[in-house]
């Protein structure tokens, strides 16, 4: 037992209330969880889905046995990049600002191989599933932020899948409105198939 430790219990917290509180040790501050990832990940941060109050992803037929929450904070703690690609909403270039998906699937654990396949769920229950490798070639990004601002809900956000498809001849050369088929706003849930055992 330390000093404080000592201290704090021989006259009671009520007598050196920060004393009491300095030998508590800290425990970190957790938001709600924005994005959910399951499958083949690591040992997760919390439990299986509960019928009763995952009630979105029971509708729309999420089912795991363990997932890896992160709320705001842990996404924005992830070294983040900034793409500006030209939106088929205005028609107008963007700057897109957020962690590259690749690296939330390593954050998370995922056991990430040639096969690999994500299945990108946005809160409105679309749902389109991406190859791993398209997501490095083209390097997807979960967007937490849209011109510097945090996206809201009832927008583009809180988060957006998405690339800068400007950089890719494949995708410039076609309408800008064919463009980001594989980029679900109001992303909420990942599910990671692999092909690694």
């Amino acid at each position: 037992m330390n000093k404080r430790e000592f201290i704090a219990a021989a006259l009671g917290s009520a007598a050196l209330p920060s004393l009491a509180l300095a030998a508590q040790p800290a425990m970190p501050a957790r938001g709600p969880a924005l994005l959910t990832v399951t499958g083949a990940i690591g040992k997760g941060n919390r439990g299986a889905l509960d019928p009763a109050l995952d009630q979105m992803m029971k509708k729309q037929g999420v089912r795991f046995d363990k997932a890896h929450a992160f709320d705001y904070a842990a996404l924005t703690a992830l070294p983040a990049i900034e793409i500006r690609p030209t939106l088929e909403y205005d028609a107008k270039p963007h700057a897109l600002r957020g962690p590259l998906l690749t690296e939330m699937m390593k954050a998370s654990g995922a056991a990430l191989g040639e096969g690999t396949k994500l299945v990108l769920r946005a809160i409105d229950g679309y749902a389109v599933s991406l190859p791993l490798a398209d997501a490095r070639e083209r390097r997807f990004i979960v967007a937490t932020h849209l011109d510097g601002q945090p996206m809201p809900l009832g927008g583009l956000g809180p988060l957006w899948a998405v690339y800068d498809a400007d950089r890719f001849p494949d995708m410039a050369a076609k309408p800008v409105n064919e463009r980001f088929g594989l980029c679900p706003w109001g992303l909420y849930h990942m599910d990671v198939h692999s092909d690694v055992g």
